[in-house]
């Protein structure tokens, strides 16, 4: 597959070949045979998944005895002084007579848009005798309004009446990479919820663009100015009859003439996105902060979890690791956001795995999403998007290899099962194989992958999918205690005994999306997400540290534990009209189980570790459990949410929605009496957006969110679930004809019902405390220059505590940078010998933080910069990826001063992969 050169962000994936077999000895070109393949990518209204379908056909005859010819606008041709007839056979003005005229919009203004938007369910791309035609297939085609313009070579047409849709709703994006002489791309995309812009960029000069209403669609004739001067084939002498007779000459090759049309990703700008409302809906649309980071950058930062994929978000920090490469979690806007989504539905909590080699792209949701989630945490979600079947054959090989022993080759394997495209397969598997700068640990991680989707029918769709994820650390990275004069400790030392230390866990995911669509305008959804994570694990840990020097108190501990997560979910979307207002709506309810199965031993360590002169021999240790706890715990949950997406005015946007929460809890520990407890919550959310341009989006939104807390006030009453709400302003902006995006939000999260210690009785806790995070934050990303991409954030962040009984009030929440920025942006040449070369630089920067919640000491700030050099061409992929380029040393996390996490050093990763 081809990298997309120009100017594209796109959200979809998928190409459409087309071969053109013409007899050697042809003369004309109509009626030929003609067949394309077109692979479209889309993500659905469900949560973001991913699928593909493709299509043969023959091509019509190139022209209809029933087609016309259409004008552009009018007022262009008065505004040039043109006083042609207007019959229908009159030929449109060329570009270069209205070039120079302006190439603002405003002045190709055609008559006022319909109030209907017209679906357009495909594109088709056919070759002519004066270059290609491209046809946006539509019933309603005479309908469909045109503003067009010109820029440089480019030929630019907006229909504000329209958007590219499939029959069953999702979202398409065309592209044909130089179909004839002259003609360097034609793309065909959705701007926004109601526009498809159609642009055609000439090679060196400007194309000429005719207009046709046809029964198929409206239909735009493209020539080049290169076959537009052709001249006509001169009639040949007669050759002697003594001489051998000659071919006669063709107008086409007797090779195929390949027309290929894409609409892979490889831009940094995600125009949609489905996290924020379960719908495939226009990030400009949406009253809320979201951010997607897509596979193009996932790939050219070679990220290898989910947290490192993150980093180039606003407010958006490195959490806990839990012994674990595969889980990672993350601190957004202030709060810690532990686990995260899969496709819209809960996925691993702390202790599961995610397999960054699955994920398409990542989509950050700020602020409180309990809306459509149940309980989180008022700071937002990560919910990532998997890779799907594809309809077309794909196979690609990689291997990855790197500093400490790093070693990691990986397939992915895709295409049909079946002749007639139904059924669809897609394998994933990578294995990975690491050393570490700490002494003595090391990880691997073994991923396996298969899913399937079968098409029932031409309106019901199945995936089934299973994912293994299979960590192994012996030892683990051991974090480190900070010293007196709050520095760290060497990030080489290994703070513990690694003959004990070892995690093993075993995380299978499995489950089906199920969609069918009643009509146009109705659709059901149905989810069943089944996650199995099991661990073992053993750990030795210090109680304190004297002198600087010596670890005293250790203490071994063994533990055993499932946690398994059972969810379903049921969705009703609908779209109508209610006079000239539009909604959308979503009805949905869902039901989650999550069963933790804890079990754990305690006793007596080796020792005292002498820092300075580590001995971590342990052959005369034998571990003697002193203590046991285990604990069954089963948590069930049922949420009934609805939400309606109203269209006031076609540039004033409401979004309104409610959930309501019923949460039962068993807390059954060995020897005790069970405890049980049951909460409800409803969470609602309201925003709007206004719409002053095309280019431009206000908005402002309500929001609130909760999670249980599970116990007991000293009086009995059983605690309430702590609530988040969030206040939000901000806008968003497009720049550079839509090829660069910025968001920019002001936010106030008050968590609310916090729990806090019983000033009156150690023993038990009261509901007290409040925490309140305020900001602002800056994201950028899209392509600045041809090859030129750029991600970029910014963001500053009061988070304290504001009202406590123990804690002073004012005091910053631990592990939360007041300042945070970052910046990846990569360059490829275009065109010459060196196309495909390309390089990238990143910086992050994360201030200082508190490393507690007393604030007893700091972790320093630090600026990481990161680099990478690739090459791109055809189907073969190689880069050399650089992260923490000048080796600072920095610490991501803190649990307080005896265990803090190092940040990697100077890492050098190789990777090749081979696509076929």
């Amino acid at each position: 597959m081809k990298l997309d050169k120009l100017f594209q962000s796109l959200l979809l994936t998928g190409a459409v070949v087309v071969f053109i077999n013409t007899p050697a000895r042809s003369e004309e070109t109509q009626g030929e045979s003609f067949t394309a393949t077109v692979r479209k990518s889309t993500f659905k209204d469900t949560l973001g998944v991913r699928v593909q379908e493709s299509v043969n056909r023959k091509s019509p005859v190139l022209a209809s005895s029933n087609r016309k010819h259409r004008h552009f606008p009018s007022q262009v041709a008065s505004s040039l002084g043109n006083a042609k007839s207007e019959k229908s056979n009159r030929k449109i003005l060329q570009l270069s007579e209205i070039e120079q005229i302006s190439q603002s919009a405003e002045l190709l203004v055609q008559s006022p848009a319909s109030s209907e938007v017209i679906q357009v369910t495909g594109v088709q791309a056919n070759p002519t005798e004066k270059g290609v035609e491209v046809i946006l297939q539509t019933t309603l085609g005479e309908q469909l309004q045109i503003t067009n313009r010109s820029a440089e070579n480019n030929f630019i047409a907006d229909i504000p009446n329209a958007q590219l849709r499939l029959s069953n709703g999702e979202a398409f994006t065309f592209r044909s990479e130089k179909p004839v002489a002259g003609i360097t791309e034609i793309t065909v995309t959705n701007v926004d919820a109601n526009t498809v812009r159609v642009t055609v960029v000439g090679e060196k000069t400007l194309p000429t663009v005719e207009l046709f209403d046809d029964n198929a669609g409206l239909v735009f004739g493209i020539t080049s100015a290169v076959t537009a001067i052709q001249p006509p084939l001169q009639p040949q002498p007669e050759q002697p009859t003594s001489e051998t007779p000659q071919e006669e000459p063709s107008t086409q090759s007797d090779e195929p003439i390949e027309l290929v049309v894409t609409g892979e990703q490889d831009g940094y700008r995600v125009p949609n996105a489905s996290t924020a409302t379960r719908t495939d809906t226009p990030l400009r649309d949406i009253p809320q902060s979201i951010q997607v980071v897509p596979q193009q950058v996932l790939e050219d930062r070679k990220v290898s979890n989910l947290t490192e994929a993150t980093e180039t978000v606003s407010g958006v920090s490195t959490g806990q690791e839990n012994f674990s490469p595969a889980s990672v979690n993350r601190v957004i806007r202030g709060f810690n956001a532990d686990g995260n989504f899969r496709n819209g539905f809960r996925d691993t909590d702390t202790f599961g795995n995610t397999a960054i080699g699955t994920v398409e792209q990542v989509e950050v949701l700020k602020g409180p999403a309990s809306v459509l989630f149940g309980a989180v945490e008022p700071g937002g979600i990560v919910n990532v998007t998997t890779k799907q079947p594809l309809s077309t054959p794909y196979y690609k090989l990689g291997l990855d290899v790197g500093s400490y022993g790093l070693y990691q080759p990986s397939i992915d394997f895709s295409g049909p099962l079946t002749t007639d495209q139904n059924l669809l397969y897609r394998f994933i598997g990578s294995y990975r194989a690491s050393d570490s700068v700490v002494d003595f640990a090391n990880s691997e991680v073994i991923t396996i992958a298969p899913s399937i989707t079968w098409k029932l029918g031409d309106r019901t769709n199945l995936n089934l999918y299973y994912e293994y994820i299979r960590s192994d650390v012996r030892p683990f990275k051991a974090d480190v205690p900070i010293l007196s004069d709050n520095t760290f400790l060497p990030r080489n030392f290994y703070n513990g005994y690694p003959d004990i230390d070892f995690n093993t866990r075993d995380t299978n995911k499995f489950g089906y999306i199920l969609n069918h669509q009643f009509n146009e305008n109705w659709q059901i959804r149905n989810n069943l997400s089944v996650v199995l994570n099991s661990s073992r694990e053993a750990f030795s840990i210090f109680s304190n540290l004297v002198d600087d020097r010596i670890q005293e108190g250790s203490r071994v501990f063994e533990r055993e534990y499932d946690i398994n997560n059972y969810f379903g979910q049921f969705d009703l979307l609908g779209k109508f009209k209610t006079g000239t207002v539009a909604h959308q709506v979503l009805i949905g309810f869902d039901a989650n189980r999550n069963v933790e199965n804890f079990e754990s031993r305690s006793g007596a360590g080796p020792g005292d570790l002498d820092i300075l002169n580590p001995n971590y021999d342990t052959s005369n240790y034998q571990f003697v459990p002193d203590s046991r706890f285990a604990f069954y715990e089963p948590i069930q949950s049922y949420g009934l949410y609805l939400q309606d997406q109203i269209t006031l005015l076609d540039n004033v946007k409401l979004l309104i929605g409610g959930r309501f929460d019923w949460v039962e809890r068993t807390f059954d520990v060995v020897g005790e009496p069970a405890q049980e407890q049951s909460d409800s919550a409803f969470s609602p959310r309201i925003g709007l957006v206004y719409q002053p341009s095309d280019t431009i989006s206000l908005y402002a939104s309500y929001s609130q969110s909760f999670t249980p807390t599970f116990g007991a006030n000293p009086d009995g009453r059983a605690f309430k679930p702590t609530k988040g709400t969030q206040y939000e302003a901000g806008i968003k902006a497009d720049f550079l004809e839509g090829r660069l995006s910025t968001t920019l939000a002001a936010y106030q999260i008050t968590k609310s019902n916090v729990t806090t210690p019983d000033p009156n009785n150690p023993n038990f806790s009261i509901q007290v405390g409040e925490q309140e995070s305020r900001g602002i934050e800056l994201d950028i990303v899209g392509e600045i220059l041809p090859g030129w991409k750029v991600i970029a954030s910014y963001s500053h962040i009061n988070a304290e505590v504001t009202e406590d009984n123990i804690t002073p009030v004012g005091n910053r929440l631990n592990n939360v940078p007041e300042n945070q920025a970052s910046l990846w942006t990569t360059y490829e040449i275009q065109q010459g010998n060196l196309q495909g070369l390309g390089f990238g630089l990143g910086l992050f920067y994360i201030g200082d933080r508190q490393g507690d919640l007393d604030n007893s000491f700091v972790l320093p700030s630090y600026l990481r910069t990161d680099a990478a050099i690739y090459y791109r061409r055809d189907r073969l992929k190689a880069a050399i990826n650089v992260r923490n380029l000048f080796d600072i040393t920095y610490q991501n996390y803190s649990f307080g001063r005896l265990f803090n996490q190092v940040g990697d050093p100077l890492t050098v990763v190789g990777s090749l992969s081979w696509e076929f």
